[in-house]
């Protein structure tokens, strides 16, 4: 048995609740633009949005592809025109302003950083990331944050995992572990770079993917257990 001394933690929906940020930065656009927001609008758009990032994280489209083309595409479905990298400007500036917790994260991580090595590992924007963990109070407690943006790759790309291995010092794979809600990049990314992985699965959605996670947890101090126990080399 060995245990765990390096703890890669997701950002959006692992420690910060990332569905009430958008929420919030999705009506404040809307109200900025005079446009209705309905439910059927933003249901169209969360899915829009999922699937664009997926093509992301499959390396099919760049993230400022992404990011500055999904709410022009959004409003001319629905009849209207708007200057896509200056929505998302707007929208980037509300989406800052959300670092609602997840429940427990905190506590987890205060608890952890003394005897942790925690580092952040996530896909998004660089600035965003920074200012919302600042925000919830989160920031100081991780030696470093490596953020898609600034790494040039993205989960699940070993090539992602390889540059963040090489900027921690005395890295061991086997000491490692990596906690996010997400199967297709933090769960597959982790599979790839031969790590152990932790799926967070707070509302216990069905596994539909070829990604085998060596643990699943529905509340974040379940990671407790797993530390103590350490990784099983049987």
């Amino acid at each position: 048995m060995t245990a765990y001394q390096t703890l890669l933690f997701d950002v959006d929906d692992t420690l910060l609740d990332f569905g009430a940020a958008e929420d919030l930065a999705l009506r404040l656009l809307f109200e900025e633009q005079g446009f209705q927001l309905t439910k059927e609008i933003e249901a169209h758009y969360k899915q829009m949005n999922q699937g664009m990032w997926r093509s992301f994280e499959a390396g099919e489209m760049s993230r400022d592809e992404l990011v500055n083309s999904r709410f022009s595409l959004l409003f001319k479905d629905y009849g209207k025109e708007v200057d896509g990298p200056l929505m998302e400007k707007h929208y980037r500036k509300f989406l800052e302003e959300g670092h609602q917790l997840v429940a427990g994260a905190f506590e987890l991580i205060t608890n952890l950083k003394d005897d942790y090595e925690l580092y952040i590992v996530t896909n998004g924007v660089s600035t965003t990331q920074d200012k919302r963990l600042k925000d919830a109070g989160l920031h100081p407690f991780f030696k470093d944050i490596f953020v898609s943006e600034a790494t040039g790759f993205q989960k699940p790309m070993p090539e992602y995992f390889d540059y963040v291995f090489k900027r921690i010092p005395d890295f061991s794979v086997e000491r490692s572990i990596i906690i996010g809600d997400s199967l297709s990049s933090d769960i597959k990314g982790g599979e790839l770079a031969g790590l152990d992985t932790c799926w967070f699965n707070p509302y216990s959605l069905p596994n539909t993917t070829g990604c085998n996670p060596t643990y699943e947890i529905k509340k974040l101090e379940e990671l407790y257990e797993i530390l103590a126990n350490g990784r099983n080399e049987g």
